[in-house]
């Protein structure tokens, strides 16, 4: 046995013990125990002493977690902020400053703070360094204007993470630069978008001379790509690894499956088969993946994860919209909603069908996705691109 992870693993034990019996999750209410857990070290203990973590390495989470969870208590509200504690979170540990940091994580940790994601647009495409939205400096700030859309969540949030350009003279890449909004701002405008669902969880956002303080700037002027490139392979990971042995719509399936004795045949089971095959190889590759970003942030291999989620998220959902039959079509929740949460394999099998759909486009789409595979994981020649070194403002749209 490895000595150093044994004493690591003790220490936990102890911390989370601590945490435990000073704060006993029966009787102390939720906030208050996140709060007391995040300031313990043990929200996320791979992040600094002071951020929530103990500055040790990440496969030691799945401890504090499953201590916690044996225990009966709370835990971070992912489903509501999984862009705040999935994407905004480690990247603000990774390249906020000290007073960042210090200032924003806990709020983001105890639900405090709901963010919500500005980065595409809809002049850009799947190109998100093509976005137009401006950022120009005023003082001790900066005003901004501009449009994004496909916003998740923007109707819930109070912070968002935003891309916007702030030298059109540069080429595309090399113009942005990365801010955190206060969504309560008057030149804010937020406008539901109807999904094939029925419910509006996505958003267009309009931003009107909206000030944002120089504070809450991520990272040096001009340097948004890098930091949006530690948002969006942090969120590639946190879509496409999350779901444990027969969760998420393998787990959906294999309950129809099991439960309706009716639905059975040997061609149908020669593909149930192959289906939970591809969703095992892609759990214990996630796995693989979160024991690797011990040694720090993840890397372009978050990319196929989520390509292969949004694949088999729909492969899945058809097949067991086909096995349930005339069940399957029956569909009665087609109405506008504003969802608090966003649950990809949530009610019934038409609304997981119809959700599916969306997988192969948010977190990246998977064209794009396929490039980043092919490019920075495979080492395949990258596409001609003609656009590099040309100035933003030079190019036409």
């Amino acid at each position: 046995m490895d000595t150093d992870v044994d004493d690591v693993a003790v220490d936990l034990r102890a911390r989370v013990s601590r945490l435990l019996t000073e704060h006993d999750p029966a009787t102390t209410p939720e906030r208050d125990f996140l709060a007391a857990r995040f300031d313990a070290g043990l929200a996320w203990v791979h992040f600094r002493p002071g951020d929530g973590g103990l500055g040790i390495a990440q496969s030691h989470q799945a401890l504090v977690d499953e201590l916690l969870t044996a225990a009966g208590a709370p835990g971070p509200a992912k489903s509501r902020n999984g862009i705040g504690l999935g994407m905004a979170a480690p990247t603000i540990a990774a390249l906020g400053t000290e007073e960042q940091r210090r200032r924003l994580l806990r709020p983001l940790y105890l639900g405090e703070h709901i963010y919500c994601q500005l980065f595409s647009e809809p002049g850009a495409g799947s190109d998100l360094a093509a976005v137009a939205t401006r950022a120009v400096p005023d003082g001790d700030g900066w005003i901004v204007n501009g449009q994004k859309v496909w916003t998740s969540s923007a109707h819930n949030a109070q912070r968002a993470i935003l891309v916007a350009r702030t030298d059109p003279s540069a080429p595309k890449h090399a113009g942005l630069t990365y801010f955190i909004v206060d969504m309560s701002d008057p030149g804010i405008e937020i406008r539901p978008l109807r999904q094939i669902t029925g419910e509006a969880e996505f958003n267009e956002v309009f931003l009107t001379d909206v000030r944002i303080p120089d504070t809450d700037r991520i990272s040096e002027v001009g340097n948004g790509w890098r930091v949006a490139t530690t948002t969006l392979n942090n969120e590639r990971v946190a879509i496409g690894s999350g779901a444990p042995r027969e969760g998420g719509m393998i787990g959906k399936l294999t309950q129809r499956w099991r439960t309706h004795p009716e639905v059975r045949d040997p061609a149908k089971l020669d593909t149930l088969m192959r289906l939970w095959v591809d969703a095992e190889v892609t759990r214990l590759t996630g796995e693989r993946l979160r024991q690797q970003l011990a040694a720090g942030q993840p890397g372009p291999e978050g990319s196929a994860m989520k390509l292969a989620f949004a694949r088999q998220a729909q492969q899945i959902s058809g097949f067991d919209l086909e096995i349930a039959g005339e069940d399957g079509l029956r569909y009665d929740e087609w109405e506008l909603r504003r969802p608090e949460t966003v649950d990809f394999t949530g009610r019934d099998t038409g609304y997981r069908y119809l959700r599916a759909k969306g997988n192969s486009i948010e977190g990246g789409t998977s064209e794009i996705l396929r490039n980043v595979v092919a490019e920075r994981v495979l080492g395949l020649p990258p596409e001609h691109r003609v656009d590099k070194n040309i100035a933003w403002k030079d190019l036409p749209r």
